[in-house]
């Protein structure tokens, strides 16, 4: 068949066209010799040059120097180096191998560029070490800007990177020193700082044809680790699998640095493609998966978490001044599949976009497909009905203020049949409380008739019920248990102090913080928060009105103080019902810093002026929305409200009224956090802008 095939062929060619293309490949092949003969004969000045050139740019892009006791062909395109060393200025050596065999190309060659085709090296060694704040590694995380920071201006501004191209040049050389078959023998990798050593040794590591296996050892043999996988660098395609032969990888280095515990029983990665768009979009596909992942780290959860399979395939896109994880990625739990998008642009300003979306799907898949030890309190619970999620958000960070957030939870028939660990409907009824002090219990508390101190809402000084509700949760009657526009303000601010200094809480939030779970600050708790008020506010298993019943009947109002009764006889003396304006705005003030209440007073128990001025910001608010009569003097009952005589601190032996009028220095800043906090929750009301 190929025969006939062939001889069709020839039988179509004109004797003028065969004679054409015999000069034209004979010519070729006549440039090709020639030019395999000059790179043949000029090869050992290319490899100095090449040496040369990769010398010059590590030691002024990176203040390296990289030492190479000999260089030569050791055979036709093989070059062989002896006694190699990388070693960063004023620093300890990085790198070093006693012998190394490669073969190259010559064309990649004559360009600069070193491809390998096979490799053989022994008696290599990578070892990391940090002195106090020194290391010898600290150039991979040096800022590009003090790279260039010697250079002249004109030069610095000819060094802007397209990020496209410079994340290919990054894959390229990652690529191309990756050889179609090597054989590695006696490697050592180590890591050691004041306190820790780790040591990963792999006495033999073979790629034959493409085909990766190997053996890793951990701690002199401690542990084993198998590594094997298929490498096609030439079609940008790799696959590596690591596995212990049934065995837990555990990483001690992690958990003796940072207090982090992770194992898994076998890790996958797959680069599956690399191509460009339009010419101007670098496109990343690959593959991530693990089995039996477990996490353990206080500040995650108080348990080990353990997720038995997650598999990820992501698609990374980089253009000219961003990056980002398309939408088209997916990560996979269970029957859970999100679609995650994360977006970085680097000009003309830093922005940073991020999402969230699931198809639609059964709501139970969701709570199926969290992990063991990540949300205890759920553990158990039974829904119905169809959800999906999306959530967007946007911030620039040259105006961090017009930060944008959008969450929305879609649901079709959604109800719970039955509730886990953290039952929610037992707030419609007598239930015990126990506070926590120092993640210790203080005493139960019996939220209910049954207890003296329990009140009901109606029963409340309407001064207080609204006094709270303006200092904590304005909407709370209206919403659905979260403020989009106090999430956007507490991102917005948090970005500018680099610090989080401010929540989004809501009374839905604090009460399930409060009832449903522990006192640990973990990641974890926050989202378990979440989910368990979005919870109680989509089925709306308990009322607003009940909820803010047991939130005033359970809050912290000072040292082992709790509940609005326990409150207004602590400092008053009086009953709920029976306080007034001024009383009520100084307890609204103290609720985020209960511990603090008795500072605002002085000897003769009155509170010190400059907390007037808060008086004046929450009651001109409150007169505003009809929840206290005006006051033209801006005082509110400020002059009125008067501390219990017991509590009330001894009078100074030499009074100095600069002294009384002066607030404590840590009372002046909390009061400053509750002022703050005030102005995030008005925000979104024009007129409520003014700062006291």
């Amino acid at each position: 068949m190929v025969h006939r095939i062939v001889r069709k062929f020839f039988d179509k060619v004109t004797r003028k066209q065969f004679i054409i293309a015999s000069i034209v490949v004979g010519v070729l092949l006549v440039v090709g010799v020639v030019a395999f003969a000059v790179a043949f004969h000029k090869r050992e000045a290319l490899l100095a040059a090449t040496i040369a050139k990769m010398k010059t740019q590590l030691a002024e892009g990176y203040q390296i120097d990289l030492a190479i006791g000999k260089a030569y062909f050791s055979g036709l395109t093989t070059v062989t180096l002896e006694q190699v060393s990388v070693t960063p200025h004023d620093r300890e050596q990085l790198a070093g191998v006693a012998d190394v065999s490669v073969s190259v190309r010559l064309l990649p060659l004559i360009t600069g560029d070193v491809k390998f085709g096979r490799l053989r090296a022994h008696n290599a060694r990578i070892q990391l070490i940090k002195k106090d704040s020194v290391s010898n590694y600290d150039f991979l995380f040096r800022d590009r800007d003090t790279l260039l920071r010697n250079q002249p201006a004109e030069q610095a501004e000819a060094t802007t990177i397209n990020l496209a191209q410079a994340a290919n040049r990054m894959l390229n050389s990652v690529l191309y020193k990756i050889p179609k078959n090597m054989e590695l023998r006696e490697f050592l990798l180590t890591y050691r700082d004041d306190s820790i050593q780790q040591r990963i040794s792999v006495p033999k590591a073979d790629i034959d044809d493409g085909a990766l296996t190997s053996a890793v050892y951990l701690n002199d043999n401690k542990a084993a680790w198998q590594v094997s996988g298929r490498l096609n660098p030439g079609n940008r395609q790799l696959y590596i699998k690591v596995h212990a032969n049934g065995q837990k990888i555990a990483l001690p280095l992690l958990e003796r640095k940072f207090g982090l515990r992770l194992s898994f029983d076998t890790v996958e990665t797959r680069l599956r493609e690399v191509y460009w768009t339009n010419n101007e979009f670098l496109h990343i596909k690959g593959e991530w998966a693990v089995k039996n992942l477990q996490i353990n780290h206080r500040r995650i959860a108080q348990e080990d978490v353990v997720i038995p399979d997650a598999h990820i395939d992501a698609e990374v896109v980089v253009g000219n001044n961003h990056v980002e994880l398309s939408k088209e990625s997916t990560i996979t739990v269970k029957k859970l599949e999100v679609h995650p998008f994360i977006r970085y642009t680097i000009a003309p300003e830093k922005t940073y976009a991020f999402a969230l979306e699931t198809p639609e799907m059964k709501a139970q898949d969701l709570f199926d497909a969290f992990p063991n030890g990540l949300f205890e309190s759920l553990k158990g619970i039974r829904v119905a009905g169809n959800i999906q999620y999306k959530l967007e958000a946007f911030l620039d960070t040259s105006n961090p203020d017009s930060v944008q957030f959008n969450s929305d939870m879609q649901q079709s028939g959604f109800k719970v049949n039955a509730w886990g660990h953290a039952n929610v409907p037992k707030l419609n009824g007598a239930f015990v409380y126990t506070p926590y002090e120092d993640e210790k219990p203080v005493r139960d508390i019996v939220v209910g008739p049954e207890n003296p101190n329990f009140i009901s809402l109606n029963e409340i000084s309407p001064y207080l019920r609204n006094a709270i509700l303006t200092t904590e949760d304005p909407s709370f009657f209206s919403h659905n248990g979260f403020v989009e526009e106090a999430i956007r303000t507490s991102i917005a601010t948090n970005y500018k102090e680099k610090a989080f200094k401010r929540g989004g809480s809501t009374i839905s939030m604090q009460l399930v913080k409060n009832v449903f779970l522990s006192r640990n600050k973990t990641l974890v708790r926050k989202l378990e928060e979440i989910l368990i008020v979005w919870l109680m506010e989509s089925t709306r298993t308990v009322s607003k009105e009940r909820m803010y019943e047991v939130y005033l009947n359970i809050i912290e109002w000072g040292r082992n103080v709790y509940g609005i009764t326990e409150a207004a006889r602590y400092y008053f003396g009086k009953h709920p019902s029976q306080l007034t304006l001024g009383e009520s705005i100084y307890l609204a003030s103290i609720v985020p810093r209960p511990k603090t209440g008795l500072y605002a007073f002085n000897y003769e128990g009155r509170l010190k002026p400059y907390i007037g001025r808060y008086f004046n910001y929450i009651g001109n608010i409150m007169a505003r929305r009809g929840l206290a009569p005006p006051d033209s003097t801006g005082s509110y009952g400020f002059y009125a409200v008067s501390l219990r005589e017991a509590l009330r601190p001894d009078k100074p032996a030499v009074v100095d009224t600069l002294q009384l009028e002066a607030p404590p220095t840590d009372f002046e800043a909390e009061l400053e956090e509750v002022r703050s906090l005030l102005d995030r929750i008005f925000r979104n009301d024009p007129e409520e802008k003014e700062t006291p």
